[in-house]
């Protein structure tokens, strides 16, 4: 298999497994409850296998891009003379509380999936904490003019003509991490000095800089980042920090999301890759593996907490919609007709796979 192939079957799997386990939340907070469940598909599409366990039709379909339950009382019925009416039992004849238990145990479940994928990721490798004010150079380009000047890959650059580089900045309004400096340093001409930490020591590389040669812009041959700090854990606390690092993520995550939501609306096919759809994730994914089988759980683990936040907006047709729904007839003390409901949970599935489809076409324009 080649290597895209590879690929492919990889992200696949992880979608397979961050929907199931979604899916198996659902299941397990009906089940709970009281609640029966008539099918429980992995896999959309036509189905290759079936068969009945506890009250349930378990189905094998043939696209490996999702899955889905079939709850009691969640979908309309149909009368004998084909009119549909709106259900009485099962999920519809619980309260509020039982309601939002069974919306809210899909996102729960991944998120929970993704910590444990995150604690087992820090308990093995141990826990990194980015340090933006420091540039590590990962590569060095062969007869590049940073191999003339001496650059060396594990070198840390700390300061950029006799300043430190800061944890952060701020171009045109918008945050930047310390150590992208250097890519603001090598975009104007004139003379540079890096202070450059190897071993432990110190040492000034100093140069004079032209940023474009002949029209075209000048590389320095470093490939760089921000460099890191690794904490070995016991168990515990590679759960205590997968926990955090969980909850830290939801600002950048939602801004992320709101982003995209501007891109969608303004046609902004290109944008800045924050949010990216299967053709990106494909690439990251297949990245990852020829890192290593942890940079691979750390993706999935990734990949679990967006889904459990993205289920977790208030979108109609999403789990995150449905809650809030519950919670809009709570409040009101009366339901909505289920033609409001329908007409509701419909528009917002539209508008959710306008979404993807965007963010399809999003990837297929960056990567040409």
């Amino acid at each position: 298999m080649s290597g895209t192939g590879i690929s492919i079957a990889l992200w696949l799997l992880i979608i397979v497994v961050a929907t199931f386990w979604h899916e198996l939340g659902h299941y397990w907070a009906a089940r709970a409850q009281g609640v029966g469940v008539k099918s429980f598909s992995i896999g959309m599409g036509p189905i290759l296998v079936r068969w009945r366990s506890g009250g349930t039709e378990w189905r094998l379909s043939a696209l490996p891009i999702g899955g889905y339950v079939e709850i009691d009382g969640m979908a309309p019925t149909v009368s004998e003379r084909g009119e549909l009416r709106a259900p009485t039992t099962g999920y519809a004849g619980l309260g509020a509380p039982g309601k939002i238990a069974i919306l809210l145990a899909g996102p729960l479940f991944n998120w929970i999936l993704a910590i444990a994928l995150l604690a087992g990721n820090y308990a093995a490798q141990g826990v990194v904490t980015p340090l933006n004010d420091r540039a590590r150079v990962a590569s060095v380009a062969p007869n590049s003019e940073a191999q003339r000047l001496g650059l060396r890959e594990g070198d840390v650059i700390v300061a950029i003509n006799g300043r430190d580089i800061p944890e952060s900045y701020t171009v045109d309004g918008q945050p930047r991490p310390g150590f992208r400096q250097v890519q603001d340093a090598l975009a104007l001409d004139g003379p540079k000095t890096f202070t450059v930490e190897r071993d432990g020591r110190r040492r000034e590389v100093s140069f004079n800089w032209q940023a474009r040669e002949n029209g075209e812009r000048r590389l320095l041959g470093i490939g760089y980042g921000e460099d890191r700090k690794v904490e070995q854990v016991a168990v515990p606390a590679a759960i205590a920090a997968a926990a955090r690092t969980s909850v830290a993520v939801i600002p950048q995550a939602v801004g992320a999301f709101a982003g995209l939501f501007q891109r969608m609306l303004t046609l902004d096919l290109q944008g800045n890759g924050e949010v990216v759809g299967p053709i990106g994730t494909v690439g990251i994914v297949g990245q990852a593996a020829q890192a290593g089988v942890w940079t691979v759980v750390g993706i999935m683990a990734l990949i679990n907490l967006s889904l459990a936040l993205f289920n977790l907006l208030p979108i109609p047709g999403l789990d995150g919609g449905r809650i809030f729904l519950v919670l809009v007839q709570a409040l009101l003390r009366r339901p909505l007709t289920f033609q409001q409901e329908n007409f509701i949970n419909l528009t917002g599935f539209a508008l959710v796979m306008l979404l993807m489809l965007f963010v399809v076409f999003s990837d297929v324009a960056r990567f040409f």
